[in-house]
């Protein structure tokens, strides 16, 4: 997966906290670092662990079992785990009984060395070892070293039903593939996450029914490589040229499930999240110029403007067939909405490949993006055989024109909005006043408007009348 916004379990509320059954008598604390699926991942754990007796909890003092969902994409990300460790330590002193479990990609990149290095730690699982806790706590009471960080070739977790972490009762989250088969240079995705598998269309489906039996009114179908998803009866998907001629006749890929989902559920809003540019399709974007509900968003990380660092990076794409993709959105979904990944500073880049990221962004005027200078990452191609040569000082400079620019055509394009009425799914309160609501619109801008007789999960109808360069700000039009 590109480098993504981070979901911060702390800025979320801290504890990730669901429903209690009242026959459990466990406590499950559980944090959450990193992007969407990582958050979709915490759901399934959870429900795996309401099996075996844990109700959340939103108090670490109490739990039986704390665990911290780690991402690896980032250094950044990785020190606040291991800063966020140290208070476990000290709540652990208190409550000596208590467990501590490390998930996620920190955790399959590093394995057992995450024992040695913290102490503190009991048990260490991978993103595709999930249905092993019960063992691995059993091994842990025993007073065994508890590691599970392996690969698997088929798990989706089709058959497990995610508790919903947080939730608003208006959105959710449902993975549709897992893994990733580009090996970009930078990232660390493909060795702690594994290679594409998809999950079997059905299953999909059913969890989307259950969602809307719920009332949830918008789901994000989530993937590292969500345009990859091809269902041909399972299996990797490197393996689809060796499948029977039935298996690829009967095959359904992204666009034909984006199509089943909007036309089954029609009064869900739909979303997805992540694409890569050499993977998504045109008919993924007929399929959302055909349905209402299908938002005009795309998430189209590209990660710099320049063929010869796209090149390095060992992206399977050029510039201008990237642009060309542009040109085809513009065209097929009119109005829809753009956002970025975009890494600066990377190995060998010179100031004429960041000056064609910035005309890139001009070219494309993205509406929001997700910055980040380049930290290297250990056990990637980039790490093992590329020096990264960019000064800090520099990798500075260059992150601060690419957010002043994104900043700038940000602000362009909600200004856009002045004057025009945007359907608004309401989300809850706005973070600013409890006599505001906030939602979002099709094109995924948080819109905020003062409270009237609205609920929250209603779509309305707001007349925006003024904005930032991340916000519409407007009022409620019958």
């Amino acid at each position: 997966m590109s480098t993504e916004k981070v979901i911060d379990a702390k800025k979320q509320g801290n504890a990730l906290i669901t429903e209690h059954k009242e026959e459990n008598n466990k406590k499950l604390y559980i944090e959450n670092y990193g992007c969407q699926m990582n958050f979709n991942d915490s759901e399934i754990v959870a429900s795996i662990l309401s099996e075996q007796g844990y109700n959340t909890t939103e108090h670490m003092e109490d739990a039986d079992l704390v665990l911290v969902n780690t991402c690896s994409i980032r250094e950044k990300a990785e020190l606040t785990v291991r800063k966020r460790l140290e208070k476990f330590n000290a709540v652990k002193k208190i409550n000596p009984t208590m467990k501590v479990g490390v998930l996620g990609c920190m955790a399959e990149r590093l394995k057992a060395k995450f024992l040695e290095e913290e102490k503190i730690v009991d048990l260490v699982v991978g993103p595709d070892a999930y249905r092993d806790i019960p063992n691995l706590l059993a091994e842990v009471n025993e007073g065994r070293d508890a590691v599970n960080v392996i690969l698997s070739k088929d798990e989706t977790y089709g058959d497990v039903s995610p508790v919903r972490l947080n939730t608003n009762g208006v959105s959710a989250f449902v993975s549709i593939t897992r893994g990733c088969d580009n090996m970009c240079t930078f990232c660390v995705v493909p060795f702690t996450r594994g290679r594409e598998r998809s999950r079997d269309p059905q299953s999909i489906l059913e969890e989307i029914q259950q969602l809307a039996d719920k009332n949830y009114k918008e789901i994000t179908l989530l993937g590292q490589n969500v345009d990859s998803y091809l269902w041909y009866g399972g299996g990797l998907k490197k393996d689809f040229k060796k499948a029977s001629e039935i298996a690829k006749a009967t095959a359904v890929d992204f666009a034909q499930l984006l199509d089943m989902a909007a036309t089954r559920f029609p009064k869900m809003r739909f979303r997805f999240s992540t694409s890569n540019p050499q993977d998504m399709s045109i008919d993924v974007l007929h399929a959302m110029a055909k349905h209402e509900n299908i938002c005009k968003y795309i998430h189209l990380p590209i990660q710099s403007g320049s063929d010869n660092m796209l090149k390095i990076m060992n992206r399977q794409h050029t510039r201008k067939e990237y642009m060309e993709l542009i040109d085809n959105v513009r065209e097929i979904i009119p109005g829809c909405a753009i956002s970025q990944d975009m890494i600066v500073g990377f190995c060998g880049e010179t100031e004429e490949d960041h000056q064609d990221t910035l005309s890139l962004m001009e070219y494309v005027k993205y509406d929001y993006g997700f910055m980040f200078a380049y930290s290297e990452r250990p056990g990637t191609l980039a790490e093992k055989k590329l020096e990264d040569d960019v000064p800090n000082d520099v990798k500075k400079r260059r992150l601060s024109e690419v957010i002043n620019l994104q900043r700038a055509l940000s602000l362009e394009k909600t200004q856009a909005f002045i004057g025009q009425k945007v359907e608004v799914l309401i989300e809850g309160n706005s973070k600013k006043s409890d006599q505001h609501w906030m939602g979002r619109n099709t094109q995924n801008y948080a819109v905020v408007f003062p409270k009237t007789d609205e609920q929250v999960g209603d779509f309305v109808m707001v007349e925006i009348e003024d904005c930032t360069s991340a916000t519409l700000i407007g009022k409620a039009v019958k």
